[in-house]
């Protein structure tokens, strides 16, 4: 089957196709003008999604049932009303990440950060309260935005009813019960932003990127504010890889879908900055587990590069060699041998949010 990709930008949703010569080519926009802040590729059954940004309207989301030739809005997640002052004041602002869970399941996370869950393919959505109910939910705060995010969804292949998720800022938490109940994952990290007594708090943490790698998925590779951070469920806690060059800051995490210890990362200058370091664009990639990085540049911009990579802009295909990037400043980059070099797709795209490969 053809290889495409879908790439969510600030003024629409583009499709980049694969040609049997290896060339990508790029589709007119859907929704053009809108921004598109997260895609989901088709399920077996043939829907795919895509959440739309539409500032004073809110957030909007479309579901597809032909590969993206035609859209239908269908229910967007929404914040249940108690009556309370609170509650009525809150309303989701953001679908910043949606996923398939058990059965076939929607789920979406949402700034503010909340945990919803559509068994109707996006006709109708639970609000999982068990995750805001959590004592440690009271010590969540904004990080990129005002309020708290949650931006990573992780669903165990092997039980469907594991859900691993992040929140920035308020770490990882786990639920073996498909959302029911759930503990907090954070144990090992560390943010440096935080008084030193409390840089351990594992409800504030601000992990920016957590993804698991899908051939053994009891390793977790965090991108974090304070750099990257390694999961085995045999040690039960995180494990900081320091020393990483030129930074460990960033927000763009891909890992292998094979091999647990490969996986790659995009450095950037932390805080107000925000941009790579020297003005060089490379991607940091692994295949020891982080015990060492190269840093990959070749195709890249290596001087003069204000790109900053979002947390969702990175992505490695099922085959662990075909990379996607793309940037704030509009470029989009493919590699086909795992970030070795890469060639630039596009130079005058608008902000890109959310890379995704379907097939």
């Amino acid at each position: 089957m053809a290889r495409h990709c879908w790439i969510g930008t600030r003024k629409g949703l583009i499709k980049v196709a694969q040609a049997n010569d290896q060339s990508w080519s790029l589709s007119p926009p859907n929704f053009a003008g809108e921004p598109v802040t997260c895609v989901l590729p088709a399920d077996s059954l043939g829907v795919m999604y895509a959440a739309l940004n539409l500032g004073h309207f809110g957030p909007k989301l479309h579901r597809s049932r032909d590969g993206g030739r035609s859209w239908e809005e269908c229910t967007a997640p929404a914040f249940p009303k108690s009556g309370k002052e609170a509650d009525e004041a809150k309303s989701v602002n953001l679908i910043w990440i949606m996923e398939y869970g058990a059965n076939g399941a929607l789920l979406a996370g949402t700034v503010p950060a909340g945990l919803f869950r559509s068994n109707d393919q996006g006709d109708s959505w639970e609000f999982l309260q068990s995750l805001n109910n959590m004592p440690g939910s009271t010590e969540w705060f904004g990080g990129g935005f005002d309020e708290p995010g949650l931006h990573s969804i992780q669903v165990d292949s092997r039980d469907q009813q594991r859900l691993t998720i992040a929140i920035s800022c308020g770490g990882v938490w786990y639920s073996e019960d498909n959302g029911g109940n759930w503990v907090n994952k954070a144990q090992g990290m560390r943010a440096e932003y935080l008084p030193p007594e409390q840089a351990g708090n594992v409800n504030s943490q601000d992990p920016h990127r957590l993804l698991s790698c899908p051939a053994d998925q009891d390793r977790l590779w965090v991108q974090h504010h304070n750099g990257i951070f390694r999961f085995d469920e045999s040690a039960g806690t995180w494990q900081e890889i320091e020393n990483v060059k030129p930074s460990g800051f960033g927000f763009a995490l891909a890992v292998h879908p094979t091999d647990k210890d490969a996986a790659w990362f995009v450095p950037a200058i932390k805080d107000e900055c925000r941009i790579p370091v020297d003005n060089r664009l490379v991607v940091n990639r692994t295949r020891d587990g982080g015990k060492s990085f190269e840093a990959l540049g070749e195709g890249l911009p290596q001087e003069h590069s204000y790109d900053l990579i979002y947390r969702h802009c990175l992505e490695v295909d099922e085959d662990g060699e075909t990379l996607m990037m793309g940037s704030t400043s509009g470029n989009l980059w493919a590699s086909p041998n795992a970030g070795d070099n890469w060639s630039c797709l596009a130079t005058n795209l608008a902000d890109v949010y959310c890379v995704r490969f379907g097939h």
